[in-house]
């Protein structure tokens, strides 16, 4: 249980992944100020750290996370603070990362806990979570953009007009999670997601997601691409995996 001076958002790096932990289990992993200032802390460290070229993001205590802290919130609010806003800025950090990123979630992702979970690149979920929208229940507008991008547009605007509960398997059907799986593998399937992307290399990952993301926002992807192309191709790291590979396959290395 996170009490005292322990950190909300506990960070770890090992074989080249990150880990980023959300640590309230007492409140859910509700998305608090100070939380949110971890996370992005957090999310600086594993971004500058070379050897990490994935991250992963999981909750703790049987759920990813709540949602905003909502006493937090509307004591805000009542201040007349009406911009508070912290878990959004903790999604638009990751989802910010140059760095592929792997929500890992159990139990509930309601709220600004799906938008953190959407924030991610890829999730990997048990067969008991929950995902729900309901910020247009509470006058609000919450994770409409990120929902867009990874279910159809009628799907999206269904889930985010009716607040209603997405289960595991829906969830997997409509694309916002790549895979299920019982709750007792999930470290181990996330985690071999994570070695598998790992296993690239970091600056083809890097301007891959960039090519992917400026695609989806409708923006010149082909021409992107084709810088990566001339940034890439030759260099070091091309010609040493290139190599690599080509003695694998054909048993003799690259001209």
């Amino acid at each position: 249980m996170a009490s005292g001076g322990d950190p909300l958002a506990v960070v770890s790096v090992r074989d080249g992944i990150g880990r980023l932990r959300l640590n309230r289990p007492e409140k859910r992993n509700a998305i608090s100020a100070a939380l949110a200032a971890q996370i992005h802390e957090a999310m600086e460290r594993l971004d500058d750290d070379a050897s990490v070229a994935v991250i992963i993001v999981e909750g703790t205590g049987g759920a990813f996370s709540a949602g905003a802290d909502m006493n937090e919130s509307n004591a805000a609010y009542e201040a007349g603070e009406r911009r508070f806003n912290p878990s959004a800025e903790a999604a638009a950090r990751v989802g910010a990362s140059p760095k592929p990123t792997i929500a890992s979630i159990d139990g509930p992702a309601m709220g600004a806990g799906a938008l953190l979970a959407c924030s991610a690149d890829l999730r990997v979920i048990t067969d008991r979570v929950r995902f729900r929208f309901p910020g247009a229940e509470y006058g609000l507008v919450v994770g409409a953009a990120g929902l867009s991008s990874l279910v159809p547009k009628a799907i999206a605007k269904e889930l985010i007009y009716t607040s209603r509960i997405v289960e595991a398997e829906e969830a997997l059907r409509l694309g916002l999670a790549s895979r299920v799986v019982p709750a007792e593998d999930l470290e181990a399937s996330t985690l071999d997601l994570a070695r598998a992307v790992a296993a690239a290399s970091p600056l083809a990952l890097e301007w891959s997601k960039r090519v992917i993301e400026t695609g989806a926002a409708g923006g010149d992807a082909a021409t992107l691409e084709a810088q990566a192309d001339l940034v890439l191709r030759g260099g070091a790291d091309h010609r040493e995996r290139f190599s690599k590979a080509t003695q694998r396959v054909t048993g003799r290395t690259g001209a």
